[in-house]
């Protein structure tokens, strides 16, 4: 049966907030997220929300609220995830008593600001994995769809790291861990990676890739240069929260190490389920 347009609206919007919810309430529960938002350097918030909007364009051809042939559709889409968001994080984030009517509004527009940035792209997400059929990105060359690929290891790569770079315990990981244990992270992170999506051959694993192709070349294209967008991505998170700031070298790159392994992690289911 046909949906009238207003109820097709409704439940676009319903699966926006479902999305902002389940992406984005391990951050708005986690009291780090609502210390940053109150210390985060201004600049870099304003770079993470500058360059989130691009991110939910590009994303917005592989899973938005409907399938899109202009950019203009798509900015549309970005302008609704990106308000879905913000609305979810004040709901959520008032009904926590963490942002009230008392706090400064320098305060408030950070907390929210930041934890806008994972909920709208569930919001954008909402609609393909909470029961909505799933938009395919146009067809296109092979060094398009390669690069299709890497961008939606960045999307998982980033979402996962901004969940845990926040959080002590990331820190004290880095610093119990000694140069032996980071090889084996890297090793296991790299490991887990290609297993993911080649030799287990979960369901959404990459269709492109003939099945004639040695098992090398996806592991350089895909696995080896996943885990580099890893790395890239965790580095940025952490400069993002300050992580980087008065520190050496060597802490932060065990920082960047440990912070890799749940970024490869997304990187690796991103390319399963979007």
């Amino acid at each position: 049966m046909r949906q009238s347009p207003r109820r097709k609206l409704l439940v676009g919007l319903g699966r926006g907030f479902g999305g902002a919810l389940i992406f984005g309430l391990p951050m708005l529960m986690t009291m780090e997220m609502w210390w940053l938002g109150f210390y985060v350097d201004r600049f870099r918030l304003a770079l993470l929300l500058i360059l989130n909007v691009p991110l939910l364009i590009l994303l917005s051809h592989h899973a938005g609220f409907e399938e899109t042939t202009r950019w203009h559709d798509d900015l549309r889409d970005v302008a609704v995830a990106y308000a879905i968001g913000i609305v979810a994080s004040v709901v959520v984030l008032a009904v926590f008593g963490v942002v009230t009517f008392a706090m400064p509004a320098d305060e408030i527009v950070g907390k929210v600001a930041l934890q806008s940035v994972p909920a709208s792209i569930g919001a954008l997400l909402g609609r393909s994995q909470l029961g909505g059929s799933k938009v395919e990105p146009s067809e296109g060359t092979e060094q398009v769809n390669y690069a299709s690929e890497l961008f939606l290891m960045a999307v998982g790569a980033l979402f996962l790291s901004l969940n845990v770079a926040p959080t002590e315990e990331m820190v004290l990981i880095s610093y119990k861990m000694t140069g032996w244990h980071a090889l084996a992270l890297i090793a296991l992170s790299i490991f887990l990676m290609h297993a993911f999506v080649y030799a287990l051959e979960f369901a959404g694993s990459d269709p492109s890739l003939p099945p004639e192709t040695p098992w090398w070349s996806a592991f350089l294209r895909f696995t080896v240069t996943g885990y580099a967008i890893a790395l890239l991505i965790s580095l940025y998170a952490l400069w993002t929260f300050g992580r980087t700031d008065d520190v050496a070298l060597m802490p932060v790159l065990m920082s960047m190490v440990v912070l890799a392994f749940p970024a490869a992690i997304g990187a690796a289911a991103a390319r399963l389920i979007l």
